[in-house]
């Protein structure tokens, strides 16, 4: 009977050290917090003013071309529009870049931008760097 005992308080010391060093590797959660651009793209100036429905085809058409080219270089986190609301805001993005003025460099490349139609506020954003927020482009299928 001592045997069985001592055989079993054995097993279950080797279990809770197991676990303890398991529980140890795991990261802390908000371990890898890093700070990313929260864009708010709002009503610009001449949004009413281009009424052509084609060439708001062709700048909407720049527009998620320039998102989708900012996805594949891993600097779009995030993107995706506004549902009606009592401020000018249209849409987000979240860009994964060191500076504000970087972040700018980027939005300035989307053609709604370009001729007007969003204007812009950039301010710093901090999350946790994984899932969708992880460095480089991530893919979920």
């Amino acid at each position: 009977m001592k045997r069985i005992i001592l055989v079993m308080l054995v097993l279950f010391s080797i279990n809770h050290i197991v676990s303890a060093q398991k529980d140890s590797a795991r990261k802390n959660p908000g371990e890898n917090i890093k700070q990313f651009w929260l864009v708010i793209l709002k009503t610009g100036p001449k949004d009413k003013e281009i009424k052509d429905s084609t060439e708001r085809s062709h700048l909407f058409a720049g527009h998620f071309g320039n998102m989708q080219k900012l996805f594949e270089e891993g600097v779009l986190k995030v993107a995706g529009p506004f549902g009606k609301n009592d401020f000018t805001w249209r849409g987000l993005f979240i860009l994964d870049c060191k500076t504000k003025d970087e972040a700018e460099e980027y939005v300035k490349t989307d053609p709604t931008v370009k001729a007007g139609v969003f204007i812009y506020d950039i301010v710093p954003w901090w999350a946790d760097a994984i899932g969708s927020f992880a460095p480089g482009k991530q893919v979920f299928d």
